[in-house]
């Protein structure tokens, strides 16, 4: 027996687990101090009333014979998947139900979906990039090449015609720079990929911040359908991070090989998927509800205020970021030439903030932190007064 030696070419703990032990230590070290996190993506609102009382109405349904649900669909229910194709249509995207895939979350997906690629790919992403892109090609033992995302483009690398890629992964609004392409960008990708007969792994958990009229859907862009599979989520949409739901689209215009990878995936979710629960996608469902949509916006919105507070108390002291406007985070710039992790310990000792590095994710992240807006309105303020206390003298 041999075991997968590609697990040993990885960090030796999950960037968020490092995070997770350190302030857990200066916790035990100074409990008289105050803990303001902002570090992981993970949301604090409760979910919305109209879907906590699908969940309820769906629950109890369950415990009726004539209304029972035992094993479904691997590739989701109908009725959330026809909610899914309405939103897209509101996109000006038309979708076939059986082209989307409902999940437990666009992490799960992002790394199941390379079951469909043969390990000799080539895969591009950018750095700094969402850690389970690189880690998961890396158990697989691919090839993983960068795309340099910088201060100077803005953290949105363009094509590099120089160079050939398999796989290309995309996240926009981006995970953790905040950055978000404009057609043009998404567009120059598209043909890149059609040039080079890739596939473009499009990664939109964010999409619902978008509110300057950039694409929230890769296919919005023209194309796009012969060369991209989609990710989302509906954790940050509704809040969904302890309920696990997401969905992913693969269109049958996506063929390589003269295999539609449409067919491959519902193969692979046939076999090592059973579905999400019937009560989870029902409350999944309600979020499409006009009640629900409602609510969620409201959540949204509520999440963007805490981006604009975090944003405007750095614009006032005078450092630079991206992100905070169509995202919920903020890509700050280290103050006075620190590194990301000696920032995050600055920061920790002596405003009790906690934050993300920038290096965990990459080369390119080094002197950069990542501040979340997945926090309430108190604590972000508090937070962002403790900041401009400390870095604002």
């Amino acid at each position: 027996m041999k075991i997968n030696h590609h697990y040993l070419e990885l960090e030796q703990s999950y960037l968020f687990t490092t995070i997770a032990h350190k302030v857990s230590a200066f916790q035990a070290a100074h409990p008289e101090k105050s803990i303001i996190r902002l570090g992981i993506g993970d949301v604090t609102l409760p979910l919305c009333g109209a879907v906590v009382k699908a969940l309820e109405d769906a629950s109890a349904e369950m415990g009726v014979k004539e209304t029972f649900h035992g094993y479904g669909p691997e590739q989701g229910y109908d009725f959330l998947k026809q909610a899914i194709a309405d939103y897209y249509q509101e996109k000006g995207v038309t979708l076939a139900l059986d082209e989307i895939f409902v999940s437990d979350g666009a992490k799960s997906d992002v790394g199941n979906i390379l079951d469909l690629f043969d390990a000799d790919n080539t895969v591009l992403v950018p750095d700094p990039v969402y850690p389970v892109y690189v880690d998961t090609n890396i158990m697989a033992g691919r090839k993983v090449i960068f795309a340099d995302a910088n201060a100077e483009n803005g953290f949105l690398p363009l094509p590099d015609e120089k160079v050939d890629a398999d796989i290309i992964y995309i996240c926009s609004p981006n995970n953790p720079t905040g950055a978000v392409y404009d057609r043009e960008g998404l567009q120059a990708w598209v043909n890149y990929a059609k040039e080079r007969n890739a596939v473009i792994l499009f990664d939109a958990a964010y999409e619902c911040f978008v509110c300057d009229g950039s694409p929230r859907s890769i296919y919005e862009i023209e194309g796009a359908k012969e060369v991209a599979i989609e990710f989302c989520s509906f954790s940050k949409t509704a809040g969904f991070t302890g309920t696990r739901c997401g969905y992913t689209i693969v269109p049958k215009a996506l063929v390589r090989e003269g295999v539609a990878l449409n067919g491959l995936w519902l193969r692979r979710q046939t076999t090592k998927f059973n579905g999400v629960p019937y009560i989870v996608q029902k409350g999944a469902a309600a979020v499409f509800s006009p009640e629900g949509r409602k609510e969620t916006l409201a959540n949204i919105d509520y999440y963007r205020e805490n981006a604009k507070i975090l944003a405007d108390t750095l614009d006032r002291i005078g450092i630079r970021y991206t992100g905070g406007k169509n995202s919920p985070y903020i890509w700050m710039e280290c103050p006075n030439g620190m590194k990301s992790w000696e920032f995050f310990d600055y920061l920790l000792e002596n405003a009790g903030v906690v934050g993300t590095p920038g290096a965990g994710f990459g080369k390119n992240g080094e002197g950069f932190f990542r501040l979340t807006a997945f926090n309430d309105h108190e604590n972000t303020k508090a937070a962002a007064k403790r900041i401009e206390e400390l870095l604002g003298k």
